[in-house]
């Protein structure tokens, strides 16, 4: 299978991928599924591919993944790490479905419309990481709104990039139409009042995911992975209040690396303090396969 390759890697992610706090037999299943992921990721934003090589490629990628084909080495090798695991191949093949919508889907009519995009293109990523370190799947809720918040957050603040190179508008179309403003707008060097009050609007629905998905780390009895969890949370809920008051067609959203060191050593001491206190009561662990 020819590559469509974008240059993207994980170290240019908004959130750790499969980071140091991660256990070390852990990293390289995880990264095999990002990898998939980026793979996958590439051929939906390839900006030269036609649509139907576009999905003939992710076709491949599920043949691959499924066992029916041999096209992807990088379905191939999450099948492998999958199967000696004994894990699902479902999360992958929720994450193509998400994939296909990109080349596919350009608009999202309301906040439902992008929830049920999001349950493919976020919430099988933290639910994979559930799965590979045994946790319980009564963390999913919480987890798939952390999921659908990250999501929701990158495409606010890469709402005017998606919109000039791939004509993309993850914003939903309902409350664009509310504010009296079409997708055009987006292609603005500055957004005018309205966009902003829209996008704040956004932001303020992104946080009550947030308000859902914090008691996520106290559910998960891997401490280092509780600990990776809570850290994403406070990135998560910092960008948020920063999508109150910044405009991301015209200013910087994303954490420097400085601010990002900074906000997770905080989240990391008030982590350490909250787990050490003995009335935490454990959600019980899936056996590993």
């Amino acid at each position: 299978m020819t590559s469509l390759n974008s240059g993207k890697g994980r170290h240019g992610e908004n959130f750790p991928v499969a980071s140091f706090l991660v256990r070390r037999r852990h990293r390289p299943i995880i990264h095999a599924f990002y990898r998939f992921a980026r793979a996958a990721d590439d051929v939906a934003d390839h900006p030269a591919a036609s649509a139907d090589e576009k999905l003939r490629q992710l076709e491949d990628m599920r043949a691959s993944l499924a066992g029916e084909s041999e096209q992807s080495s990088e379905a191939i090798s999450l099948r492998s790490r999958l199967n000696e695991r004994g894990l699902t191949l479902q999360h992958g093949f929720d994450l193509l479905e998400a994939f296909r919508r990109d080349v596919t889907k350009l608009r999202y009519t309301d906040w439902t419309d992008l929830m049920d995009y999001c349950r493919y293109s976020a919430m099988p990523v933290g639910r994979f990481v559930l799965d590979v370190h045994g946790e319980s799947k009564e963390t999913w809720p919480a987890s798939d709104a952390l999921c659908a918040a990250l999501q929701v957050i990158n495409h606010l603040q890469d709402c005017g990039k998606d919109y000039r190179n791939l004509n993309r508008v993850y914003l939903p179309l309902d409350v664009l139409s509310r504010a009296k403003l079409a997708p055009e707008v987006l292609g603005s060097a500055k957004s005018p009042p309205a966009l902003r009050g829209m996008i704040e609007e956004l932001a303020v629905r992104t946080s009550e995911l947030l308000r859902i998905s914090k008691g996520f780390g106290p559910q998960i009895n891997d401490t280092r992975l509780a600990l990776e969890v809570n850290v994403i949370q406070a990135l998560a809920e910092d960008l948020t209040k920063r999508l109150t008051h910044r405009d991301p067609l015209s200013e910087r959203v994303h954490h420097t690396k400085v601010e990002a060191v900074g906000i997770a050593i905080a989240a990391t001491a008030k982590f350490l303090i909250v787990r050490r206190r003995p009335n935490r009561l454990p959600v019980p662990a899936m056996r590993s396969s």
